[in-house]
């Protein structure tokens, strides 16, 4: 063996090494998939309904000579043009007195004034007394919003 050299191979069967699992590039797959999928992805979102609730101005203000105002308390009172009914009043009661208040008047109109706190069923009770008394006008009181028009 002249100039040779003999190459040896060592295999030594207790050494061997774990191969590893680089999570790295895995990671980064699965952020920008789930980017994608963020952005691409359209949501349905139920809203609640926005209501903006009346506000009137005090110049423009209207004279009603005919009118019968029903003033409904936070607890659930009435008041017909300043006559206060027994407590709880049912719709037949308002009925009856909102027909004996517009007996007397040519073509009424009915005017609520509720508390804001006021329940919603004493409002729509008191519309129904309205309908059922033949009052074909109403309309609602509301505060001044304070705002200034130029």
């Amino acid at each position: 063996m002249t100039g040779k050299r003999k190459s040896s191979m060592r295999f030594h069967p207790g050494s061997r090494e774990e191969p590893e699992i680089n999570l790295i590039p895995f990671i980064d797959v699965l952020l920008v998939v789930l980017i994608f999928l963020m952005l691409s992805t359209t949501y349905n979102r139920f809203t609640e309904m926005q209501l903006r609730l009346p506000s009137a101005d005090t110049d423009a203000q209207r004279d009603y000579p005919q009118q019968i105002v029903i003033s409904i308390a936070v607890d659930g009172r009435y008041m017909v043009d300043k006559e206060i009914l027994p407590e709880r009043s049912d719709v037949e009661a308002l009925t009856s007195v909102l027909s004996a208040a517009s007996a007397n008047k040519t073509n009424p109109v009915a005017i609520i004034n509720a508390d804001a706190g006021a329940a919603y069923q004493s409002v729509v009770s008191a519309m129904e007394a309205a309908r059922r008394a033949g009052l074909t006008q109403l309309t609602f009181a509301s505060q001044s919003s304070g705002r200034v028009k130029n």
